[in-house]
């Protein structure tokens, strides 16, 4: 039997709303051979969301449709600078589209939808 023992008491554990050390919102990979891979992005490049956890939702950052050569509608988001433009600041937009996500249905994005990446 395995006697490693993580925390000595729960009480030990600090919950997540109450630190101050904000390290898990965002990293910058400088070793990546694609960085920088979006253009316009002025703060820290956060490469934490390199894999957009909004790809199948609807979201207000600007994307192209396109149809694979399987015959299935995908998102083109390579002009999307909003997981990627700040620690904090990215980490905050996908919380929050994360909170009430909307399975995207396929259609082309409404212009009006577009967003700019959000104030803090």
């Amino acid at each position: 039997m395995n006697s490693t023992k993580y925390f000595s008491d729960p009480a030990d554990m600090e919950p997540k709303d109450t630190t101050t050390n904000e390290a898990f919102k965002g990293l910058t990979n400088e070793a990546c051979p694609f960085l920088p891979c979006h253009k316009g992005v002025e703060r820290e490049f956060n490469c934490l969301f390199c894999y957009c956890p909004l790809i199948a939702y609807e979201c207000p950052g600007p994307y192209q449709v396109f149809t694979d050569r399987n015959g299935m509608k995908r998102k083109d988001c390579s002009a999307c600078t909003l997981p990627h433009d700040g620690y904090r600041r990215s980490w905050n937009f996908i919380q929050r589209w994360l909170e009430r996500p909307r399975i995207w249905d396929g259609s082309d994005q409404d212009p009006k939808r577009i967003k700019d990446a959000p104030s803090e």
